[in-house]
């Protein structure tokens, strides 16, 4: 017998971002570098999670998520975009919106058919288009703005093509995608007749007058968008894993089989929890970004100090810095430098990029934490200083 893992498997690495966790626990390093935030979720959450608990919700929900949570899911999206959806035929829960995801693609994709892919890119996408047998084409987001080149775009799509993942507000920029923008996708999917996978997790997270607007909203997408998000980033209850897929019946029937051989159903109360969040108020969602926005000046007034050039996120709760002020151009050893030797963990830029040779001079900082925590890096970062050319 031959002991060796499937050909998919050796084409990617584990995630870098969870490295650098283990790394940050190992040298007693601030953790910058994963996106959980370090201060408690809402109590009202909590509390319904415990009363669900303590009610005995405690065996499997229905497959495709609890109807109550569901009907949420369907309400706060109709309330904020103004979309119908039908929470019974277009409405998924999943263990987590990484498992939507993959649920989505292996239900979209054929092995051979192309999804095209923006870079620097949340890194669990490239791994999910080669276990759905996709090739994956990718298209640069070009800093400090982030913008892509519409010509270069449209010659990634072709009559291969089958979808497009748009993460926006995105991870690990900050970019919030513009209707512009948006519209000269949808054009391309209409023309293509090509699907539109859309990761919305930091929906409420968005500054300096940024508007999220969902792809799906606009004319003619609604029937070819499957749009992802979960309670995750909003609640601040990353490790619920408790997330969802809005698509038409056609595709949510799909992407509901392939989730219930996957994981069968995401945790029974947390999801009643979750329909409990998803009904709190608009003043939740305001303070939520205020608060955000606190914490992003914060951190881009420390990196600024420790002289790196920043570029400033408009939505989302992650900084992508460039380092070579600082006189580093391999990030990943300026990554291993700042969490054994300063005490403060990031995640290589290069993580994000098809060519690792992209991202040489990037890392990417988290500011999902508490004052004290920023205020540990900060004084950390104070001791970093910038490293002679040879």
């Amino acid at each position: 017998m031959s002991v060796r893992p499937s050909a998919k498997a050796e084409r990617f690495t584990e995630s870098v971002i969870r490295e650098m966790t283990r790394l940050a626990h190992l040298h007693g390093a601030v953790n910058l570098s994963q996106g959980f935030p370090d201060f408690p979720a809402p109590e009202e959450v909590k509390e319904a999670a415990r009363r669900a608990v303590a009610s005995d919700i405690n065996q499997y929900a229905i497959t495709w998520g609890a109807r109550s949570l569901r009907q949420a899911i369907a309400r706060k999206f109709e309330r904020l975009y103004g979309l119908p959806v039908d929470p019974e035929r277009e409405v998924t829960v999943t263990c987590g919106s990484t498992e939507a995801m993959i649920a989505t693609l292996l239900a979209v994709l054929d092995p051979g058919d192309e999804v095209v892919v923006f870079e620097p890119f949340y890194e669990n996408y490239g791994p999910d288009a080669i276990l759905s047998g996709a090739v994956p084409r990718f298209v640069a987001l070009r800093p400090p703005e982030w913008t892509f080149d519409p010509d270069e775009l449209e010659r990634a799509f072709s009559s291969r093509t089958r979808a497009i993942i748009v993460n926006t507000p995105n991870n690990p920029t900050g970019k919030v995608f513009t209707r512009a923008e948006l519209e000269t996708i949808a054009g391309l999917c209409r023309r293509h007749d090509a699907l539109a996978v859309t990761d919305e997790i930091y929906e409420h997270i968005l500054y300096d007058g940024a508007v999220h607007l969902p792809l799906a909203t606009l004319p003619e997408m609604a029937g070819r968008t499957i749009t992802i998000n979960g309670m995750s980033k909003t609640y601040s209850v990353t490790g619920w894993r408790v997330g969802w897929a809005i698509a038409p019946p056609p595709l949510t029937n799909a992407i509901r089989k392939v989730h219930d051989f996957l994981t069968v159903g995401a945790a029974a109360p947390l999801q009643e929890a979750g329909a409990l969040a998803l009904e709190l108020p608009a003043a939740y969602y305001e303070e939520l970004a205020r608060a955000y926005d606190r914490r992003r000046r914060r951190l881009l007034g420390i990196l600024d100090g420790a002289g790196f050039d920043v570029y400033r996120p408009r939505g989302a709760y992650y900084v992508m810095v460039d380092t070579d002020r600082l006189g580093w151009d391999d990030d990943v050893a300026f990554a291993r430098h700042l969490v054994e030797e300063v005490g403060v963990a990031v995640v290589p830029g290069s993580s994000f990029y098809r060519d690792p040779a992209s991202g040489r001079r990037q890392v990417r900082f988290a500011f999902c934490k508490k004052e004290e925590t920023l205020a540990e890096a900060e004084k950390r970062l104070a001791r970093l200083r910038p490293r002679p050319r040879a």
